[in-house]
């Protein structure tokens, strides 16, 4: 994490030449996966849903949306891990262990508490309103254009994540079968795309088993091949490693090292992971389609433990990187940083016969496809309900409503698709995104949902715009600016040992203190405003935003279903 660089997408091996065999197991692979997204949203309203469960439903609305909030526990368990579990989640823990060590791949224990959290503070309370995306309570609190306001950090960092990961598999695709980036990128995308159009999140679901699936056996299928590999030293080894036999290893690579000086940027990093987890609509989503509030919070905990688990075989794949002899391979050069985010297709390729290299291809590509869909059904849920109907068209009929979301996915997966082609430093956009969701979000999500008397627009403003400017000001080495306002232990900008120009960044944890200013602000403006309106209510008139007119209501799905009793979710 720290110092993390960002590189090109089209670094690394060249394009090896087109693999006839790979071309056709994949096209296989993504056969599968369409027949089984464009026909299980007939197969999943069908089944196991009872005649009263029938007349809840009903709207073809909330079937897109949260497939008739009817997902099971098996089904939710499944596509909230997979969810999470992308290919950027595989690929760069992978790429983390090797650049950084294991102290600094946080990403698996983070998110694996943020899910956890999320079903312990969340699940509850959001399926209980019967909410049907995150932006909800937020448009409930501060009116519905104030509270959409929120879905420009939210929808910037879905669509940077699905562009990341697409991104990622398209590299991937060029390393094994030799597939330029951007035919991998438009098809795969187009492909998650259709039976999403199809069957809304019943789709997602019922694909994401399939490719959970995948990616666990596809990985783990491979280790035994790579570990059998002559080029690796077994037993493997933690210190002494055979990449880095020609430098000086006063300490483990594989568990990395963590200076005191880095401490602050280490407790940022993990503190922003796990509470800047949460408010996603991915994860959301899920949770207001689960059946029940005891299903939801149960996803949500089974996710927590499976996110963990799988970032397992990425883990053991990045020491088996560090334990090969990469110049004896086929490959016939050592691995250089830029190659670190491709160890995952790498090892495939050279350490494995082709036929197992193609099962763990099928692992990658599912994970991208896994959080593609999810991500991109989920932005353009928030942009039909939140923007399109509560702030532009309020009589929006629900025929107007699936046709505008259908056609809001069609446009999200061109600008994912654009991105992920045309821009270089994807990830690196990605985790500013990222940090903007938790800074900005994540501090009003959880006022409104927990204590919405405590917070009014007016401290929401001013706590939206002070975070937002010291984010700004405290600079960005990605997106290529010095920091304005310079916390305790600054690293100024300098010139390094190949006199290549490096930007300043922060060692303290400013990412934490903003987010906490940005709820200190909300508290005490709100506070301050309550107290001048109650002690002289001719102020009133003054209130321009109308905060102390009470509550927006924000009309849910029509008809609504409601979480099932806990005695009839026990009996199934």
């Amino acid at each position: 994490m720290a110092g993390e660089e960002n590189v090109d997408v089209d670094a690394g091996p060249p394009k090896t030449e087109l693999n006839v065999v790979g071309m056709i197991g994949l096209i296989v692979f993504y056969l599968i996966i369409f027949c089984a997204g464009v026909l299980s949203h007939k197969v999943l309203k069908r089944k196991s849903r009872k005649e009263i469960q029938k007349q809840q439903v009903g709207s073809n609305t909330e079937d897109m949306m949260l497939a008739g909030r009817d997902i099971n526990y098996v089904v939710g368990v499944f596509t909230m891990t997979a969810t999470w579990v992308g290919g950027g989640y595989i690929n760069g823990t992978t790429e983390s262990v090797i650049k950084n060590g294991l102290v600094w791949t946080q990403a698996p224990i983070g998110y694996s508490i943020s899910l956890f959290l999320g079903g312990f503070l969340f699940a509850e309370k959001m399926r209980t309103a019967s909410f049907v995306t995150m932006l909800d309570p937020l448009q409930v609190k501060y009116g519905k254009p104030l509270g959409a306001l929120f879905y420009i950090p939210a929808f910037s960092g879905e669509i940077l994540w699905s562009a990341s990961i697409l991104a990622a598999l398209g590299t991937s695709l060029r390393v094994i079968c030799g597939i330029d980036d951007t035919a991998s990128i438009i098809v795969s995308a187009a492909i998650a795309m259709t039976y999403t159009l199809f069957g809304g999140l019943y789709s997602v679901a019922f694909t994401d088993i399939i490719q959970l699936v995948c990616i666990f056996v596809g990985l783990v299928f491979s280790i035994p091949w790579m570990t059998h590999s002559p080029h690796v030293t077994v037993p493997l080894r933690s210190s002494n490693l055979t990449m880095f036999m020609d430098q000086d290893q006063p300490y483990s690579k594989f568990f990395g090292k963590l200076e005191r000086n880095d401490a602050g940027v280490w407790v940022d990093y993990a503190i922003m992971l796990i509470f800047g987890g949460i408010p996603w609509q991915a994860y959301f989503q899920r949770v207001l389609s689960a059946r029940s509030v005891g299903v939801a919070k149960t996803l949500s905990f089974c996710a927590a433990f499976g996110c963990f688990s799988a970032a397992i075989p990425s883990i053991v794949i990045g020491l088996i990187t560090m334990n090969t002899d990469w110049p004896a391979t086929d490959y016939a050069r050592k691995l250089i940083k830029e190659d670190y985010k491709l160890a995952v297709p790498l090892t495939l390729l050279y350490l494995t016969p082709p036929a197992v290299a193609f099962i763990g291809l099928g692992a990658v590509s599912a994970a991208v496809m896994s959080s593609t869909d999810s991500s991109i059904l989920g932005v353009s849920t928030m942009f039909t309900r939140n923007v399109f109907v509560n702030v532009f068209y309020q009589k929006a009929s629900d025929r107007v409503t699936v046709w505008f979301l259908r056609l809001t996915v069609v446009i999200n997966t061109i600008i994912a698709m654009l991105i992920a082609i045309f821009v270089k430093t994807v990830y690196g956009l990605y985790l500013i995104c990222s940090d903007l969701v938790f800074i900005l979000l994540f501090p009003h999500l959880v006022m409104v949902v927990h204590c919405p008397s405590r917070t009014n627009k007016y401290g929401m403003i001013l706590g939206f715009t002070v975070a937002l400017i010291l984010r700004v000001l405290s600079g960005e080495p990605v997106l290529k600016y010095n920091a304005i306002i310079k916390y305790y232990g600054y690293v100024e900008p300098h010139y390094d040992d190949s006199d290549t120009y490096v930007y300043g960044y922060q060692r303290f944890p400013f990412r934490n203190l903003i987010m906490a200013l940005n709820f200190i602000i909300t508290l005490l403006v709100t506070f301050v405003t309550q107290q001048l309106f109650k002690k002289w209510p001719h102020l009133l008139r003054y209130d321009f935003l109308d905060a102390e007119n009470g509550t927006a209501p924000v009309d849910p799905l029509s008809p609504v279903t409601p979480p099932v009793a806990q005695k009839s979710e026990s009996a199934q």
